[in-house]
């Protein structure tokens, strides 16, 4: 029964939003990052996202990592500016191991701000967490 399914927490693992410069279009935007601090690589990783305002949803968007090594990240996907303003979700589920982990990854709306950019320890380079 899915009561009986128990779920660790997640720790050192993130998601984050970059504000980076894109050399083919000659200006800056936003990326969504994962981030695995772990001293273990996450397997068969399953991200599902979407957004959505008051008035308006976007698509929802699946990914499939089948290895995000120890202490690295990897590019989920380009967030285009007219999304900032929404909430943005991350439904991440992964194994370590035998054991499967799950958390949602928020990004409230207008958060994904340059005003909100900060240094992210785990990865030396500043961007917006998401809660």
């Amino acid at each position: 029964m899915k009561k009986d399914i128990q779920l660790p927490e997640v720790e050192n693992v993130y998601v984050a939003a970059l504000y980076e410069f894109n050399d083919d279009f000659n200006s800056n935007e936003w990326n969504i990052y994962i981030i695995n601090k772990n001293d273990e690589a996450l397997e068969t990783l399953l991200i599902v996202s979407d957004g959505k305002s008051t008035k308006k949803k976007t698509s929802t968007l699946r990914k499939k990592l089948e290895r995000l090594p120890a202490k690295t990240i990897a590019h989920l996907e380009y967030l285009q500016d007219d999304l900032t303003s929404f909430e943005n979700a991350f439904k991440v589920t992964y194994f370590i191991g035998n054991k499967m982990y799950h958390k949602d990854f928020i990004f409230p709306p207008h958060s994904i701000s340059q005003k909100k950019v900060k240094e992210i320890k785990a990865i030396g380079k500043k961007g917006v967490l998401a809660q």
